[in-house]
């Protein structure tokens, strides 16, 4: 596997994953899947990250999906590997302890929507085109994608973006609600960089209740949902981040947490 197919840079409490196959449009093959797989897993429990930035290299792609070549010369039971790999992965990074936003920056397509379905908000390049494509050759949405879109835009839209395979717009994306903003191409990192920045100066075992209650309370009941949440809360009152939150209000100054 080529050192630099998935490029990382940290500063400030933000990790900024960039997904390096430009020229096949960061198609995601095995290998990048291990490697967005092993920083996943490595984020998990670094207490130096506070938010995560998925993007693509270049303006043209964030990512095309399943790298199509890889796959024609894959038998059946391999395909059923590549399938099982990318959905675990895509529901590793929904339920990774870190919020984590999809740099929409070009193509989107079958996988790489999958993608930025799995991520917590998405900001995209006036330039992107999004769509769950699949159909268009014989196959449904295999990472997510039949769950993720409908609960994020509805079961109508949703059934009509995935049966017709058709390509949105970045326009179109942020009118349905499949994209948070739209930016021009030029501006999208700093907006990504910008609001992870934001967001990284929350206390960080809050944010990681807040995703949690929110993840896991959409999928019951409002009473059930409402347990989740005081349970979540509970998590942040014995911490001292609360108690500096307190103390940096009464002393009018910046808080600095630790997430301890």
């Amino acid at each position: 596997m080529s050192d630099d197919i998935l490029l990382s840079e940290h500063a400030d409490g933000v990790e900024i994953l960039t997904l390096n196959r430009p020229k096949v449009m960061n198609a995601f093959n095995f290998a990048l899947l291990h490697a967005l797989a092993a920083q996943v897993e490595r984020m998990r429990f670094d207490r130096d990250v506070r938010a995560v930035i998925i993007t693509g290299a270049g303006q043209r792609a964030f990512c095309s999906g399943a790298d199509l070549k890889e796959r024609a010369t894959l038998p059946p039971e391999k395909v059923r590997e590549y399938i099982f790999t990318i959905r675990n992965l895509f529901t590793a990074i929904e339920q990774l302890n870190k919020p984590v936003i999809a740099g929409v920056n070009g193509v989107a397509l079958g996988g790489g929507t999958e993608l930025a379905l799995a991520c917590d908000i998405r900001l995209a390049s006036a330039t992107a085109s999004m769509g769950l494509t699949e159909t268009r050759l014989a196959i449904i949405p295999g990472a997510g994608g039949t769950q993720r879109l409908p609960r994020l835009i509805g079961r109508g839209k949703a059934k009509e973006l995935i049966f017709t395979g058709r390509r949105v717009g970045a326009e179109e994306a942020l009118q349905i609600g499949l994209v948070n903003h739209v930016y021009e191409p030029d501006a999208l990192l700093d907006e990504c960089r910008k609001m992870a920045a934001l967001i990284a100066e929350g206390g960080p075992v809050a944010l990681e209740q807040a995703k949690y209650a929110i993840n896991h309370g959409l999928e019951t009941d409002l009473a059930t949902g409402l347990a989740i949440e005081s349970n979540a809360y509970w998590v942040t009152i014995p911490t001292k981040d609360r108690l500096e939150g307190l103390a940096a209000f009464r002393e009018k100054r910046k808080p600095v947490y630790r997430g301890e």
